[in-house]
């Protein structure tokens, strides 16, 4: 032991014996007594006969025991919250080529093993705007079943609650609680004027892209019509015991001649979100149509035009198929949130 703080402890009793004989002289004995019961006295003394510093247990009867006090008091363990690993985006490979089908309305026969087995290469994270949703044909609607809402044509109105915007502003709402930031362009592109309105609608997206470059999916949401005015083809699959809308993918090339260097890409996200919804659905979909145009898709990497159901279809039936959309694309965007 350290013959210095020998020292040092030994001096120190001799001026607690002092103090105790100046006030046993003064007759303050009992004070003495109370003084010595302490704890704290007591622990003073045995550090000053042995060196050991000690402590009184806390749950033991004052001045019956004592504890040795700890050399180091323990760091205190502070809780490390370890960040769930993201989810792995889907793979897709020639395999789930099964879960597709294709009418070529073109001359050009893409390899759909490659597209199919390509990466998906997107991120739908952020704050910043990832998802554009349009209508070209915004006025197109559904056969009406019991609603009140004002025709401007045959299956078509201005009513938003009623044509295809109400049917983005559905997708809209699911993917934004999924957290997928989304703007969603209202305008009625094919009103007043319906022959123009893939040049009105072409206009409205390159002004998105240039003030939000982060968008890396657009949806043009369209109906399907065939049949007269009497017998409108509906094209209907059963979700959860429900009939919904079948949806059908439109994809553009560049076999029309004009400019769209980027189909592939834009066709290799098709396939995969139509095995994505068949996976989810099976049955959701019809099979996807390969144009010649290219509609718009040549403005972006992630372009995709959707015919939501038919005219023949109802409005309810629309709106479960919409329902369908998005969760197809919030798993294909799963793994990047």
């Amino acid at each position: 032991m350290d013959q210095q703080a020998k020292t040092l402890r030994f001096g120190a009793a001799v001026i607690a014996c002092a103090v105790v004989a100046r006030l046993g002289a003064a007759g303050a004995f009992q004070g003495v007594l109370d003084l010595f019961r302490k704890p704290e006295t007591q622990s003073f003394l045995i550090y000053l006969e042995t060196g050991r510093k000690v402590r009184f247990s806390p749950s033991l009867e004052e001045n019956t025991d004592f504890v040795e006090a700890p050399t180091e008091i323990p760091a205190a363990t502070v809780p490390v919250t370890v960040p769930p690993e993201p989810e792995p985006l889907p793979v897709f490979s020639s395999g789930d080529l099964d879960l597709t089908q294709i009418l070529y309305a073109c001359s050009l026969r893409p390899d759909l093993e490659d597209l199919m087995a390509r990466p998906l290469n997107w991120d739908l994270t952020g704050s910043e705007p990832r998802v554009l949703i349009l209508h070209t044909h915004a006025t197109e609607s559904y056969t009406k079943q019991g609603e009140s809402y004002k025709e401007s044509s045959a299956f078509r109105t201005l009513d938003t609650d009623y044509n295809m915007v109400s049917i983005g502003t559905r997708v809209a709402e699911l993917l934004q609680q999924a957290g997928i930031t989304v703007i969603h362009d209202r305008e009625l592109h094919d009103y007043p004027s319906y022959n123009g309105s893939y040049n009105h609608a072409r206009k409205a997206i390159q002004t998105v892209l240039e003030e939000y470059p982060s968008v890396c999916l657009v949806l043009d949401l369209h109906r399907d019509a065939s049949g007269d005015l009497n017998n409108q083809f509906r094209p209907v699959a059963q979700v959860d015991g429900a009939d919904t809308a079948q949806i059908m993918l439109v994809m553009g090339t560049n076999a029309g001649g004009l400019k769209h260097p980027d189909w592939e890409e834009n066709l290799s996200l098709g396939l995969k979100l139509q095995a994505q919804l068949e996976r989810l659905s099976p049955g959701i979909t019809r099979p996807m149509s390969l144009r010649s145009q290219r509609f718009n898709q040549d403005l972006t990497k992630g372009s995709l035009l959707i015919e939501m159901g038919a005219a023949g279809n109802t409005h309810p039936e629309a709106l479960r198929a919409a329902e369908q959309l998005a969760k197809a694309i919030i798993a294909l965007a799963r793994g990047t949130r």
